[in-house]
């Protein structure tokens, strides 16, 4: 017998959970809260007062982003993890968590997730030309490449398609005899 799916709730639904569980002064906007089947990461972009001075000193000098990120993720570790285990038991998905300031993205925490595909001859040459040539340690490593090469160039085309299914989760959401 096959085990039971776990409960699913739409992006918008968890965005909305966290945004309404978060503290005010964390974050200068709304996070971005990325969801797929196995995580959910939490990202924000940090306000000036969001980490303390690492010195404890108020300074006209702001700190290296780094450092502000750093700080933040430090100062505000054991509420993140009360949050996380709310809502990884409502969710059933790990909770993550990241940070943004100036220029600088960090991630505290995250999955590596395996994914396993089938490919074609063809498509596995390339992988392990990728190795062969030293861009990539292995074959996962290779078609991680791929997809953050995707991603950069695609970038806008894939957010055009988030959003469409955006839409149509919300088209499906409104069916006859939903909740």
């Amino acid at each position: 017998m096959p085990a039971p799916e776990p409960p699913t709730a739409p992006a918008a639904d968890i965005a909305r959970w966290f945004d309404e569980h978060l503290p005010d002064h964390w974050f200068a906007d709304e996070p971005s809260v990325l969801v797929d089947r196995d995580e959910i990461l939490v990202l924000g972009t940090l306000t000036a007062a969001s980490a303390p001075d690492p010195a404890g000193e108020a300074s006209d000098a702001s700190p290296p982003d780094e450092v502000r990120i750093a700080a933040f993720r430090e100062s505000t570790r054991e509420q993140r993890i009360r949050i996380a285990e709310h809502a990884e038991a409502l969710f059933a998905r790990k909770v993550t968590w990241g940070a943004r300031a100036g220029d600088t993205r960090v991630l505290f925490t995250h999955l590596s997730v395996p994914v396993m595909t089938r490919l074609r001859i063809d498509e596995r040459h390339i992988l392990d030309t990728l190795v062969a040539a030293g861009v990539a340690r292995s074959r996962s490593d290779a078609l991680g490449w791929c997809v953050r090469l995707v991603a950069e160039h695609e970038g806008d085309w894939l957010d055009e398609l988030r959003h469409a299914l955006g839409a149509v989760e919300e088209v499906r959401a409104r069916r006859p005899g939903a909740r």
